[in-house]
């Protein structure tokens, strides 16, 4: 079943796992068509354990969404898990559980994600169970006033009640003025709200269908039985004939700081660092990824190494790529120890930074980079679950499936120069947002 939604902290740390390291030094094999609905099938067979992931990735997020009315693909993250025509509500996760399987959903700013891993001889179930809800989803009046409620409800759970749980929304809205991002994932209470049943059924055909989707079948699978079951379950669902809102016009490129200063229940103050940053896939983003382990990847790096052992200023670092289809951030949090004034930890951080812009970085602690990017790329492949969302994000994000197999030839590929000219390019003060989060006071 989905699992309660994690702190800021846990959050980014996903979002960090997701940013970058994709691929593997071993070759994924797998097999990709389209059905005529337009739904696009990627298998990839491994029989080394008897599970099976089916997966559903739909290229839509909380940048298709209404300026209007925000939090719609969270709102169906929700929804999704109600029933359909054939399935009771409450009763999907059930099917699943009672099969010795599980579940699970997430949403970002350009796709939704929805899974089932399952015995391999419950193939037929995790299937059926997909076209449900792509074909038959209940979406009455019951079932979305009692979502768009849990979601309002975990939108003030998260933003008000846990540390710095406001931290990715206010970065966003001043990060963005013109591009669709400035809009959080959470979406808006407001416009949850003000919106009418309509409203939602209408995003739900739009955007919900076969032509906006990429179905994963992955591990103990037989190509040729899963071919038949995918056309038994999947073909007959209409591909969808709406027109789809695709942002096409970037965040203009920022000549200027922006700095403000956030109040919030927290009781450690923070500053936090938005450099914007190209889109995956991208030359220039395996290069700013990897300055981004370099400054804050674990306990060597150059900030923890600085701020928190030698200077004793910072109580924690982490630098993050957020990984996004169009031009994104990335994220810097520095978190003081008590009575360090802010402005000392910023400028300390700041003069690390300017040392990667203007030397090298010593060539074994290039090396023992590229071994960190090598070792976490085969951790994040190690299990058939991971590979399922990774083959669906090649497709979705580049229309390059294989794209999983070359990720890391292209990370293996930057240099020395490339790290420096990369942070001279995008860890510029006019091409940023700093907020210094400080605890309110009563």
């Amino acid at each position: 079943m989905r699992t309660s939604k994690p702190s800021i902290w846990v959050l980014i740390f996903l979002l960090a796992g997701l940013s970058g390291l994709r691929s593997q030094t071993v070759r994924l094999d797998f097999q990709e068509y389209n059905l005529p609905n337009g739904l696009h099938v990627i298998i990839h067979e491994d029989h080394s354990t008897p599970i099976v992931t089916v997966s559903v990735m739909y290229h839509v997020g909380a940048k298709n969404e209404d300026p209007s009315r925000t939090g719609f693909a969270h709102l169906f993250e929700h929804l999704m898990f109600e029933g359909s025509k054939y399935i009771p509500r409450g009763e999907y996760t059930r099917y699943v559980e009672k099969a010795g399987g599980k579940l699970n959903a997430n949403t970002d700013f350009d796709r939704t994600y929805y899974y089932e891993v399952l015995p391999a001889n419950q193939l037929a179930l995790g299937l059926w169970l997909e076209s449900e809800r792509m074909l038959h989803l209940r979406m009455d009046s019951l079932g979305i006033a009692t979502q768009k409620s849990v979601v309002i409800e975990e939108i003030k759970e998260r933003e008000e009640n846990q540390p710095y749980g406001t931290l990715l929304r206010e970065t966003f809205k001043r990060a963005y003025q013109v591009h669709p991002y400035k809009s959080h994932v959470l979406g808006s209470a407001d416009h949850l709200r003000a919106s009418t049943d309509q409203d939602v059924i209408g995003f739900h055909n739009k955007y919900y269908v076969p032509g906006n989707a990429v179905l994963t079948l992955a591990g103990d699978v037989n190509p040729k039985t899963a071919k038949k079951l995918v056309r038994k379950y999947f073909r007959g669902i209409p591909r969808g004939t709406e027109p789809l809102l695709r942002p096409e016009t970037n965040e203009p490129v920022k000549m200027a700081e922006i700095r403000d200063t956030v109040y919030d229940n927290i009781q450690l103050p923070a500053i936090v660092q938005a450099y914007h940053i190209p889109a995956m896939g991208t030359p220039d983003y395996y290069a700013v990824n990897l300055l981004n382990t370099l400054l804050a990847g674990g306990q060597s790096s150059r900030l923890n190494r600085v701020l928190v052992d030698e200077k004793q200023l910072a109580l924690q670092t982490l630098a993050i790529a957020l990984p996004l289809e169009h031009p994104g951030i990335t994220l810097a949090l520095l978190i003081p120890n008590m009575g360090v004034d802010l402005t000392n930890l910023e400028q300390t951080s700041d003069e690390e930074i300017a040392r990667l812009q203007t030397d090298l970085i010593p060539e074994s602690e290039f090396q023992k980079l590229k071994n960190n990017v090598e070792a976490s790329m085969i951790s994040r492949l190690s299990g058939i679950e991971g590979r399922a969302e990774l083959l669906a994000t090649g497709y979705t994000y580049y229309h390059s499936t294989d794209a999983v197999n070359t990720d890391i030839d292209k990370y293996l590929a930057v240099t020395r120069e490339d790290l420096r000219e990369a942070a001279r390019k995008y860890f510029r003060k006019d091409n940023r947002v700093v907020l210094y989060y400080l605890p309110k006071t009563n």
